[in-house]
């Protein structure tokens, strides 16, 4: 079973995010812990600034146990004393339903900005990362696989990316509603990462000047040559806010890099002039009570959804048919998989019949048959081989259609093995290589090949 625990933009508000965000800079450590733990076969940790997860498989009998140890491990990444505290919270999906949540996080059908491309990259990399430690690798590995074909499917059939599709670019649309032309505003771009790079391509363009302060002077100077802007060290940031109109604060820091008494000292040589801040960082870069200087406004992912709404509104019918595609294939993997569930009896079935006919036909070719030539016995094995696969395909895609449709794979298999005393190399809920690697012809080699 699939298992997810976890808190978003739906479920907790920002502060609460922050706080698991802001623990988490060690998800390497994270996903070691949590891999060691009983009942967790494989496990991803993502983490972006709209949602915190944790994503596993469990056996179907340690759902419970692992789901309290999960809140456990997000309630002490958040600083709270247990899990209690932080319940209130968090979202708990098990089995289809959390694949079906994978699935629309993926397809960015669940982002605080519908169809926004930036949440399939940071899923790819909370795999990737999760690969090179090897906390995943069968069931969900596959299951994120098909999420990431689900994704590409919306991306290629559906229009949702049109529009206002990032939190950087809702930002800039909020900062040209309020200030209308851009042409006499300094922007200030504190960070230079994916989302602030994004945020300055589009306030570059009509701005009167684009400015960037970054930690690392040789990424600021870097993308300040790409968009024909002004790098500064990052000491100068104080000094940089007296001159700005607009900053977009997007940088990594774990606490805020403005403060409230820095934004005040830089007010005193403003004279009264508008500062608007656009913090798009989880961790926030703005101390909130920022927003409480005269003259000085502040907007942190949170505030805005309504811009959102606006792009929202224009896309509701891509929205529609992208849930569509979603929900197809949701049902079209469930049946999948639940036609896995009964391929362990069929593989045990296969090997049995083929083990009766072959030892049968050891028996005749050293008795009543024994005359025969080595082309004769490979004519003869061929052939029971074949009748064997004849007799079993009908039976064995019945089952699984029937398990695929009907999901009672267990019952099926049941039933099987009690008609045919047969002992399945793997009973369900048992860990499995890869289910796509399974074949029904795996558990025997042809006959002919005992035949000498």
């Amino acid at each position: 079973m699939i298992i997810i625990l976890g808190v978003s933009h739906k479920t907790a508000p920002l502060d609460v995010r922050e706080r698991i965000a802001a623990a988490t800079d060690d998800p390497d450590r994270i996903l070691t812990r949590l891999s060691s733990t009983p009942g967790i076969g494989e496990v991803i940790w993502l983490s972006t600034c709209n949602r915190v997860e944790i994503v596993a498989s469990v056996k179907d009998d340690a759902a419970d146990q692992v789901y309290y140890f999960l809140r456990e491990e997000l309630a002490r990444q958040a600083g709270y004393s247990d899990g209690e505290e932080l319940s209130q919270y968090l979202y708990d999906k098990r089995g289809t339903d959390a694949i079906h949540h994978l699935f629309r996080v993926a397809s960015s059908l669940d982002s605080i900005i519908l169809g926004e491309p930036q949440i399939l990259g940071q899923l790819k990399k909370a795999c990737d990362s999760a690969a090179r430690l090897n906390t995943i690798h069968g069931q969900l590995g596959t299951c994120l696989q098909r999420a990431f074909a689900v994704a590409k499917r919306v991306r290629s059939e559906t229009s949702i990316g049109l529009g206002t599709v990032s939190v950087s670019s809702a930002g800039v649309d909020l900062a040209r509603r309020i200030f209308g032309d851009l042409s006499s505003c300094v922007v200030l771009l504190l960070g230079a990462g994916e989302m602030a790079e994004s945020a300055a391509r589009s306030l570059g363009h009509g701005a009167r000047a684009l400015r960037i302060c970054n930690r690392s002077m040789g990424r600021a100077t870097g993308l300040a040559a790409e968009l024909h802007a002004t790098a500064v060290p990052w000491e100068q940031l104080e000094a940089e806010l007296v001159e700005a109109d607009i900053v977009v604060a997007s940088t990594a820091s774990p606490i805020p890099v403005v403060t409230r008494e820095m934004v005040r000292r830089a007010g005193r040589a403003r004279r009264g002039r508008t500062l608007f801040f656009i913090d798009i960082a989880v961790p926030r870069n703005v101390e909130p009570a920022v927003h409480g200087l005269d003259n000085v406004y502040v907007y942190n992912v949170d505030d805005l959804q309504i811009e959102v709404s606006r792009g929202l509104r224009a896309r509701q019918g891509e929205v529609e048919a992208a849930e569509r595609i979603v929900q197809g294939e949701l049902d079209s993997y469930v049946a999948w998989t639940r036609s896995l569930e009964v391929q362990p009896t069929i593989v045990a079935l296969r090997a049995k019949v083929r083990s009766i006919l072959s030892s049968e036909l050891e028996r005749t070719l050293t008795g009543r048959l024994q005359h025969l030539g080595s082309s004769e016995r490979a004519a003869l094995a061929t052939m029971l081989d074949s009748a064997a696969n004849k007799l079993l395909h009908e039976p064995s895609m019945r089952l699984k259609a029937r398990a695929a449709e009907h999901g009672d794979a267990q019952r099926l298999a049941a039933a099987v093995q009690l008609l045919f005393d047969l002992s399945p190399p793997l009973l369900h809920g048992e860990t499995q290589a890869e289910p796509a690697e399974l074949s029904e012809n795996t558990a025997e080699r042809p006959m002919v090949s005992r035949v000498r």
